[in-house]
This record gives structure tokens, sequence and C-alpha cells, in this order.
């Protein structure tokens, strides 16, 4: 019963702590088409300034990280929807982060002052689009507001 009652919980967050949208991978490695996504439930018109904290692993093999960042509305319909590329390393292939607990975390900025005005459920969803599938050396992500 508790569990049913977590999991229920779970589909519809507030985001009262500013975090839309966590996932840690399984072997630090992203299948394809695993979208990562939450839905949050917006009563009155907000403003969000929202990031993506991402940990990476030695294993990542590539010097940039390509996503589509897509909100849908509460029918369903892509409400917003954008392409990011973030550089990860220099030119020479050493991190643009430093190593903590054996990752390279990196804070970017995905969407400032996105404003929705129209009360419902919107969904959160980041795909990566990188040029080999799975991908490794993910360990994390996080989509949060930092408004919150």
């Amino acid at each position: 019963m508790a569990l049913a009652l977590m999991v229920l919980s779970a589909c519809h967050k507030k985001a009262d702590d500013g975090v839309i949208l966590h996932r840690s991978f399984y072997n630090d490695t992203w299948e394809r088409f695993d979208y990562v996504f939450d839905s949050v439930e917006v009563k009155s018109e907000k403003t969000y300034d929202l990031s993506m904290k991402i940990s990476f692993t030695d294993a990542y093999a590539y010097d940039d990280f390509t996503m589509v960042f897509t909100i849908f509305d509460a029918y369903g319909n892509p409400y917003r929807a954008r392409n990011y590329k973030f550089n990860l390393k220099d030119t020479d292939g050493h991190w643009n982060s430093q190593p903590t607990d054996g990752c390279y975390t990196f804070v970017l900025p995905i969407n400032k002052e996105l404003r929705i005005a129209d009360p419902g459920v919107y969904r959160f969803q980041v795909e990566y689009r990188m040029p080999k599938t799975p991908i490794t050396g993910v360990r994390e992500l996080t989509l949060f507001n930092e408004n919150n």
C-alpha cells in the first residue's frame, strides 16, 4: 500500500524543491530512446529559470553533449522544443570541469524566464542526440528550476 502511494505521488510533482526531474543511469549507460522525463503540475502562472546538472565519467567518449529538450503542455502537445549542444572538453580533449568522486559535473543553462501561463500538468523531457548509441559515461542528470 505504501509503495502504491509513493508511485502515485511521484506521477505529478509540484517541484517545490526546484527539482523537476532526476535520473541516475544504471552502469552509467544511457540507452537510445530512453527519454528522461517527468510531469509537473502548474496551478497558476509561473516563470522558470531552468538549468540541468549532469555528471560524466571518463568513459564518456565525446567532447560535447547534444540533446533535445521538450516541454509538452497539458494536452500532450509540444509547448517548447529546442536542440542544445554543450562543449564539455577543451580543444585538447581535457574536461572543462574538475573531477569530484570520479565524475565531471556541469550545470548547463536550459531556458531562462520560461513563462507558463496556463494551469495543467506539463511534461518536461530530455533526449540525447549523440552519434552512437547507447552512450556510456553518463552518471546522472537533474533538471531544476533556479527560481525556487
